[in-house]
């Protein structure tokens, strides 16, 4: 069992802090952040999270997560004293949500995996709210690559979907088809919703190979930079620019980094 009284205690601490910061003899930085304001801290914290596990510091996390927690600690009390709500709502409405969504631990569901959890969170959701759709609570404000990814999974949670990735693979290729189609008919329109499409589909076959395309694509922009910038260092060293360079000639160094003839990923 954890030290619960101890958690009580610092949480009751960063609390009063966070009260103080905000009085009208606290910290004047502190007294001028509003909802809006603050709202790039929270995205900043957040990715700064999200590079840390990404590059397996867990060892680090400790100090990102209290950042980020600092975020929500921000927030309420702004809301606290424009008689919005108060921590003790959010912590009480989320213990609730978690108890209610959780029938297979607090109830009597039955689940056999992770797949069928997921079914019943998103069952219970609609229960909450009999007007919900089934595909809303996907924010608007995450990446368009993000957001197809979990309203594809939502959808997939009533049984809208594909029955395996073979059939994706199909899909694909059809997909690819029309995009070449309209690009050789000179068709910005169609072709910019063509490779919406092909896009979409590749999101879908994320899925069916247990892929987080965000993931992946963030993990493959990180190994471009990376050999990128080896190929920077090459040329200095070869006493070269790369204005001056032919393509043919940084295509020799940038294979010999991907042999890591030059540079590990």
């Amino acid at each position: 069992m954890k030290n619960i009284e101890a958690i009580k205690l610092q949480f009751a601490r960063l609390v009063q802090i966070m009260e103080r910061l905000r009085s009208e003899n606290g910290c004047p930085w502190d007294r001028e952040q509003t909802y809006e304001s603050l709202r790039q801290y929270l995205l900043e914290e957040t990715y700064e999270v999200l590079e840390l596990i990404d590059s397996g510091k867990y060892d680090e996390l400790k100090n990102e997560l209290g950042d980020l927690l600092l975020q929500v600690i921000f927030q309420s009390q702004i809301a606290e004293e424009e008689g919005r709500f108060t921590i003790l709502e959010i912590l009480q409405q989320i213990n609730q949500k978690l108890i209610n969504r959780h029938s297979n631990v607090f109830g009597n569901v039955k689940v056999r995996n992770a797949e069928e959890q997921t079914i019943n969170w998103e069952k219970m959701k609609k229960q909450e709210d009999r007007d919900r759709s089934v595909i809303d609570g996907v924010p608007q404000a995450l990446s368009a690559l993000l957001r197809a990814y979990r309203i594809q999974a939502k959808a997939a949670t009533v049984g809208f979907d594909w029955e395996n990735a073979n059939q994706l693979w199909g899909k694909v290729d059809e997909e690819l088809k029309e995009l070449k189609q309209a690009v050789n008919q000179q068709q910005s329109d169609e072709t910019e919703m063509e490779f919406g499409d092909l896009l979409f589909t590749m999101v879908n076959l994320s899925r069916f190979i247990n892929v987080n395309p965000e993931d992946a694509l963030r993990k493959s922009i990180q190994k471009f930079s990376n050999r990128f910038r080896a190929m920077e260092k090459e040329v200095v060293r070869l006493n070269k620019s790369l204005d001056d360079m032919e393509l043919v000639e940084m295509d020799r160094i940038w294979e010999d980094i991907k042999q890591g003839q030059l540079f590990k990923k």
